[in-house]
């Protein structure tokens, strides 16, 4: 049964390269029935599944996947993109950060492209959190305007009931109609800039620290790792670079992954950062 499920399988093979993932998943689901405790069949259909963006039935596969092999990094790869096509990006972020280390620790020629998913998916996290930040923040000042707008009504009417009464004079009144209105424009202008104010996250200029940014791929960095040199590169660049040539990217002498080490106090400072700047993923 094992060997005419991979048999089956690349059939499904042959179609997703293709481009028939719907006949791609009706042969993994054809494997997979012949052999369902066979992990990879259950990643293979994720994959064409990703490709038909049937996102439920993707996770479904992924979880399987995991529970029959636990170290199944493509299979947390593939969870952590269809949870973002959900939107849930803190499921999204733990499944990738899984994958990453992952990678990390069998040296897969994948740790690029998923340390890129870990990005997108912290992007994608602080983005619900701006937006909610935002609607609050929004929603105060909208109301606080609308107390100004009710109080100025009120007030206009005041003076045109005094008109009325005689009490003032209609140029009187016109002037006082005047000065009201002035004096709200006023205290709405005065409003928003307090709210600016205090609202650094808003207000600030966006840039990054010069020290966060890899001086290989020129983006920001979230695993540093410093070389013996003393000089910090984001680990899935550096090992990228050492799959390519073996030499310290700075001055060319001799360097392998095993004389990469955590830059703990760096990676702190790239945690902070991401954690209010999710946009610098598009830097």
């Amino acid at each position: 049964m094992a060997s005419t499920a991979v048999a089956i399988k690349e059939e499904g093979n042959k179609s997703f390269q293709a481009g028939d993932y719907t006949g791609a998943e009706a042969l993994y689901t054809k494997a997979v029935l012949k052999d369902p405790t066979n992990p990879f069949l259950f990643t293979n259909r994720a994959f064409a599944r990703i490709k038909l963006q049937s996102w439920d039935e993707c996770i479904n596969d992924c979880l399987k996947a995991i529970e029959l092999l636990p170290s199944n990094m493509k299979a947390y790869y593939y969870l952590a993109q269809a949870q973002l096509a959900l939107h849930h990006p803190n499921e999204a972020l733990n499944s990738a950060l899984t994958a990453y280390d992952l990678c990390i620790n069998t040296n897969s020629p994948s740790t690029r492209n998923v340390s890129d998913l870990v990005l997108k998916a912290k992007k994608d996290k602080w983005e619900v959190r701006e937006r909610e930040r935002l609607r609050t923040r929004n929603a105060m000042l909208r109301e606080l305007e609308e107390r100004l707008e009710v109080s100025r009504a009120e007030e206009l009417t005041e003076i045109e009931q005094s008109v009325q009464a005689g009490d003032i004079s209609a140029t009187e009144g016109d002037e006082e109609k005047r000065g009201t209105e002035d004096l709200t424009k006023k205290k709405v202008e005065e409003l928003r800039s307090i709210f600016a104010m205090v609202d650094p996250l808003h207000s600030q200029k966006r840039e990054v620290p010069d020290y966060l940014v890899d001086d290989i791929s020129f983006s920001v960095m979230h695993d540093p790792v410093v070389t013996r040199t003393g000089h910090s590169y984001d680990r899935a660049t550096i090992l990228e670079h050492l799959r390519r040539s073996e030499t310290d990217p700075l001055t060319r002498e001799p360097l392998h992954k095993e004389d990469l080490r955590p830059n703990l106090a760096l990676k702190q400072a790239c945690d902070e950062f991401w954690k209010d700047n999710g946009w610098a993923v598009d830097w």
